[in-house]
């Protein structure tokens, strides 16, 4: 049995920038024979739900309305972080492009649509701690 640290939005949570969420019903049947640790590291940080959408900007995280909120995301990360090394996970499962849990490509922060190559934060924070992260775009090793 794994344990696995999950974007709560994947989960059903309604804790995305807008409001809602982007249940994943393959990462929901996982609970059956593993244990589902959620996360929503934006709200970890801080930040209010909904909330003007977020995008990295170097090594900035910028809102839409142009307010810095790379503390927030550090913030929520690190958190993020701590419950993974508290619940011990075995390996992450965030959501895609996201400026906190994308992990190989991001939206590019001009809030156009455009991707670049490029991990959230909560991402780097998890890899740099040795932590496999995946998205819900991704073969699980489970």
């Amino acid at each position: 049995m794994a344990r696995i640290l999950v974007s709560g939005c994947l989960l059903g949570f309604d804790c995305r920038y807008k409001g809602d969420n982007c249940k994943c019903q393959r990462l929901l049947d996982l609970q059956k024979e593993h244990t589902l640790i959620p996360v929503c590291p934006e709200q970890m940080g801080g930040l209010r739900t909904p909330r003007k959408p977020s995008e990295r900007v170097g090594d900035k995280v910028m809102s839409s309305g142009g307010r810095n909120v790379t503390k927030q995301f550090v913030k929520g990360a690190e958190a993020a972080l701590e419950t993974a090394l508290i619940a011990q996970v075995d390996f992450a499962i965030l959501k895609a492009k996201s400026p906190s849990c994308g992990k190989g490509i991001i939206y590019d922060g001009t809030f156009t649509g455009a991707k670049i190559p490029g991990n959230g934060v909560t991402t780097e924070l998890l890899l740099a701690h040795h932590i496999p992260v995946y998205t819900e775009e991704d073969e699980w090793p489970v």
